[in-house]
């Protein structure tokens, strides 16, 4: 029974509410905050995500940026193109389109 006794006396010196409600608050802060630890954890991904996109896109601009090059300086290309995907012809040139593969 005397250790029983002890015990409270020692938990109550250590445990107080003043130290409850700081212990509380620092946890609100890092869990539920705008600056928590999970919401810095999402907004890492999402800046991870995006500057995938970003390599992504400048990949595919540089490509599209030299298929310009070639259509800009190689009339054979440019001609190939015009007649395969737009279907036009030279003047008194005729064309038969077919669906064989």
């Amino acid at each position: 029974m005397n250790w029983n006794l002890r015990k409270n006396k020692w938990f109550a010196s250590l445990v107080t509410v003043p130290k409850l409600v700081f212990v509380a608050f620092i946890c609100s802060l890092i869990f539920f905050g705008d600056n928590s630890c999970m919401r810095k954890l999402e907004y890492n991904e999402q800046i991870n995500d995006l500057k995938a996109q970003i390599q992504a896109n400048k990949d595919s601009t540089k490509i599209y940026e030299a298929k310009v090059r070639e259509l800009n300086t190689d009339r054979e290309t440019l001609e190939k193109i015009a007649r395969e995907k737009y279907g036009m012809k030279r003047v008194n040139e005729e064309v038969y389109i077919t669906d064989i593969p």
